[in-house]
């Protein structure tokens, strides 16, 4: 791992080259080692501490998605996130099939989990992030457009009707603790989209969900800035209405951050270039900032995405035999949390939940003989509590 220091070059005991003190240039594959099983673990406090699924990220990895929630679910996790995904429970116009996430529901509730469903509906997590049906979008969203009621009517009329469909089937589900509305809501699509859903588009989704139940917490999620390049594109790319940070502490009953302290950005040949500016003061001091503004408009606060598998250059994290990648190596699951934990300890009573992003990842590497990833998990299950 890169450690600074204060007007000295950083230098990584992982290989990696110093550069500006928010970016590493490093080999991306680095020799896997047993540092997690030293590191020091933060109390949770009340925080509720859980996993996101992903389905077809685990088909993406080559893992069968049931057995491999049935696998996750064994560990001693309190809170799961689940998605609804709007092209594939409604495949044709006007019908719902809601049997894969009934399975997941009631898988997790026998578990004796508590679930955040996200009921979208444009978008939810998990690669392509992106989950209207065709018969709903028969044109693209325009490239550097603002998607509003005014603009897509027709697409958000269908997105409140899904939103209500989903919560209504699901109400009476005492396991469901919250919903989450969107996924980084008002932000860019990645890089891929360069539109936005407009903060109206998403009130009226919000609206929808809490006249369905008015019993639960509405979550909005957004990407907590970890580097000065990130925090200033950010600003720019949402600077109309702000971020979706920004837009969750005016909607949402609970914010949720999406911390990635590292993430590959370009590959250079043998090497590839890395920001992991997480540690700055000026980071760490704005970061808190966000945190205690938050509480003190009353609004909770909860990692909705920890940082547990690589963010390298390509979709799927690479998972090289007998190493680890240098965006998340598994001492890297628990600094992360250790991390968001202190965070949290910005606010009053601290974070509602922290859920690591990654768990299809580390049932992969234990496939492959490598079983750190998971390793380091349990560690914080049993050394948080």
């Amino acid at each position: 791992m890169v450690h600074m220091n204060d007007g000295k070059k950083a230098w990584s005991l992982a290989g990696a080259v110093p550069l500006l003190p928010e970016f590493r240039l490093a080999r991306p594959a680095q020799p896997v080692t047993d540092r997690w099983s030293q590191r020091r673990v933060e109390p949770a406090g009340a925080a509720l501490l859980g996993i996101s699924f992903r389905p077809l990220q685990a088909q993406a990895l080559g893992l069968e998605p049931g057995h491999t929630l049935a696998e996750l679910l064994a560990y001693p996790f309190q809170l799961i996130r689940l998605a609804a995904y709007w092209n594939q429970l409604e495949p044709r116009p006007g019908v719902l099939e809601f049997g894969p996430l009934d399975a997941q529901i009631t898988a997790s509730e026998a578990a004796g989990k508590q679930i955040i469903v996200c009921v979208g509906a444009v978008k939810a997590f998990g690669y392509p992030e992106f989950f209207v049906p065709a018969h709903h979008l028969p044109q693209p969203l325009p490239s550097r457009s603002l998607v509003s009621p005014q603009t897509h009517g027709p697409l958000l009329d269908a997105a409140v009707r899904f939103a209500t469909n989903v919560v209504e089937r699901y109400r009476e589900h005492p396991a469901i603790v919250a919903w989450q509305v969107e996924h980084e809501a008002v932000d860019p699509l990645g890089m891929e989209q360069s539109w936005r859903l407009s903060e109206s588009f998403v009130r009226s989704e919000v609206a929808a969900v809490r006249a369905a139940d008015a019993s639960r917490p509405v979550v909005l999620n957004g990407f907590l800035p970890t580097s000065a390049p990130v925090r200033l594109q950010q600003h720019w790319r949402t600077r109309d209405q702000g971020d979706s940070l920004a837009v969750a502490r005016r909607l949402a009953d609970i914010a949720a951050l999406d911390y990635y302290p590292r993430h590959g950005l370009v590959r250079l040949g043998p090497r590839t270039a890395y920001l992991a500016g997480s540690s700055s003061r000026w980071q760490v001091r704005a970061n808190d900032r966000y945190c205690r503004d938050t509480a003190r408009a009353g609004i909770g606060l909860m990692v909705a995405e920890g940082q547990a598998e690589p963010w390298e250059t390509v979709t799927t994290p690479p998972s090289p035999a007998g190493h680890a990648m240098f965006s998340c190596l598994p001492e890297h699951v628990i600094d992360t949390y250790n991390s968001a934990i202190s965070l949290g300890g910005q606010v009053p009573g601290g974070l509602w939940a922290y859920l690591f992003w990654g768990a299809e990842y580390w049932l992969k590497r234990r496939d492959q003989g490598d079983g750190r990833y998971l390793a380091a998990f349990a560690r914080v299950l049993a050394a948080g509590a």
